[in-house]
């Protein structure tokens, strides 16, 4: 915990904290206010539950390689002053559009939220190299996984419970408390290593090239569809653990808070205990056996859930919740999801950092937040065409467990490539 004094990686640290934070708590506090109070059809609400979610992702498609490009180009210090500066405009709009009940405006910052998110998202694991020492960096990106997903827990707890006027002024009072602690990130100037690219804003060609040009590497590709398996994978637990919730086991929405509370903080146990056992290394030994003990996991809260003998008259509250017999066995399988998702994807982030030159570490990060949107979508298409052909929500537990497979598989395949026990 001593990076958490120093001044080299702390300001960064609270930086993506509060954003990760301010992302979940506009949105949870935007869809509660629409779904609760602005509109009464469900037909209404689930359209814009899903617009709603589209709009944040689509930025990472359209902007991410220009994002990279940027990064690389430029001291990323001075980057994230600036994009913590728009996310104050950003977020006066919001909260207006919050205050008012205004659902396009609402929707316009949510997008312009989403683009913020993709040019931070580069620069918040490029330049951990750059301030570390290289025996910190798998810490260092254990410590901002666990804090992004600690982070959004809260953004999403708060969002759901507190008046959505008090969101509309808390959203512009952790951006302003964001921009003062990103100005205090130190200097992270562009480094020549020789790889450096002329900046292409045609988003289109720029992202093709940007991917042509990355995902040639073998261990680069690897990597990333690795990671972007892990994404895929979290994308399909969180989808359904509100209808598992409710209709699997008969739990309301503080169930569902508690289920998403034990994730997280699995999460963040996972992703700072792999940097214990690799003592600092950045090694992709334990990868492919922490995404089988995961996919083990999977299988025992789809027995859990399977065996729970579905929901009751009534929906239940933790406390009722709690004293099930199987509810110990539900819990136990979420957190050990949680924690070997942790320990499979952080060494993953690491060696994306630090396996290529310095000037192209944001432009790969990029190129993996493109892939990892696209695996996002793909997962939830495959998640509804099995609803569609008579899946139940349990049983598409079974779905995740062989993604799980995959994503061990691949993992290997990474190791084979090279990925050892320490980096040259």
């Amino acid at each position: 915990m001593q990076l958490l004094r120093m001044r080299r990686f702390l300001p960064l640290f609270v930086t993506q904290f509060l954003g990760a934070f301010n992302d979940n708590l506009f949105r949870t506090a935007m869809v509660m206010l629409a779904i609760y109070t602005i509109f009464n059809s469900e037909a209404q609400e689930l359209a814009f539950s899903n617009m709603a979610q589209g709009l944040f992702i689509l930025p990472f498609f359209l902007f991410s390689a220009v994002s990279g490009q940027l990064a690389d180009m430029m001291d990323k210090a001075k980057l994230i002053r600036w994009i913590k500066t728009a996310e104050i405009i950003i977020m006066v709009f919001g909260a207006i559009g919050i205050w008012i009940g205004h659902v396009p405006l609402m929707l316009g910052a949510l997008f312009a939220m989403g683009v913020h998110s993709t040019f931070f998202g580069p620069i918040k694991y490029a330049i951990i190299p750059q301030h570390l020492q290289k025996d910190d960096v798998l810490l260092g990106t254990g410590l901002v996984e666990a804090g992004t997903y600690v982070a959004i827990l809260l953004g999403q707890i708060m969002g759901g419970i507190i008046p959505p006027r008090w969101a509309a002024v808390g959203v512009i009072f952790f951006a302003v408390i964001g921009r003062i602690s990103g100005g205090q990130v130190p200097p992270a100037p562009h480094v020549d290593a020789g790889h450096a690219v002329k900046p292409d804003l045609n988003i289109f060609r720029a992202s093709w090239r940007l991917m042509r040009d990355t995902l040639h590497v073998p261990r680069i590709r690897v990597a990333i569809f690795s990671i972007s398996f892990f994404w895929a994978i979290g994308a399909l637990l969180g989808a359904q653990f509100p209808p598992l919730v409710k209709n699997a086991i008969g739990g309301d929405e503080h169930v569902a808070t508690l289920f998403l509370a034990i994730f997280s903080i699995g999460i963040a146990v996972g992703s700072v205990a792999v940097n214990k056992l690799l003592k600092g290394v950045v090694s992709a030994r334990y990868s492919p056996v922490s995404a089988i003990i995961m996919g083990g996991f999977v299988l025992l809260l789809w027995w859990a859930v399977g065996t729970w003998g579905g929901a009751g008259p009534h929906l239940i509250g933790v406390a009722e919740f709690i004293t099930y017999p199987l509810a110990e066995f539900v819990m136990f399988a979420l957190f050990g999801i949680a924690v070997f998702g942790g320990m499979y994807v952080v060494p993953l982030y690491a060696f994306l950092t630090v396996s290529v030159a310095p000037d192209e570490t944001a432009r790969t990060i990029a190129v993996n937040n493109i892939v990892n949107s696209g695996f996002m979508v793909v997962a939830a298409l495959s998640l509804g065409k099995l609803v569609d052909l008579g899946a139940t929500v349990t049983g598409t537990l079974l779905f995740v467990a062989v993604a799980c497979l995959l994503s061990a598989y691949i993992a290997h395949r990474l190791a084979k490539l090279g990925l050892g026990d320490r980096l040259a």
